[in-house]
């Protein structure tokens, strides 16, 4: 019961309003390090896509867990006033991708990532 109430004591984190692709793509890759995700990584994307600046990618360890990081990441994102932009795949939970704009967010099971294999096509 201490650990809840020492949860709801914690200091709000800043707004992310105005801040760079890079520090949006670190606050989710700490969100989901805080919950518990695996293999987390942000990939730079310059002079490899237009389509945003940065992938963050992490997989899950069960479709259940895919589905609480990504409903983590969304929540916590909120809490901080910046909303995605759009979500795909909360219906399968294999893949569930939030957009940031400038950042996308890519959380998988183990399998659909390495069936993917975003590492590899996009990695530094």
């Amino acid at each position: 019961m201490e650990e809840i109430l020492n949860n709801e004591n914690q200091a709000k984190k800043p707004s992310l309003i105005g801040a760079t692709p890079l520090q949006l793509a670190e606050a989710i890759a700490e969100i989901l390090e805080d919950t518990r995700a695996k293999d987390i990584k942000i990939v730079e994307l310059k002079d490899k896509t237009d389509i945003a600046e940065y992938f963050v990618l992490a997989n899950g360890t069960s479709s259940t867990h895919v589905k609480a990081l990504a409903g983590e990441v969304e929540f916590k994102m909120e809490e901080r006033d910046i909303k995605a932009e759009a979500v795909e795949g909360r219906g399968n939970n294999a893949w569930i991708v939030l957009d940031y704009s400038h950042v996308i967010v890519h959380v998988f099971s183990r399998e659909a990532r390495e069936f993917y294999d975003l590492d590899r096509l996009y990695g530094n």
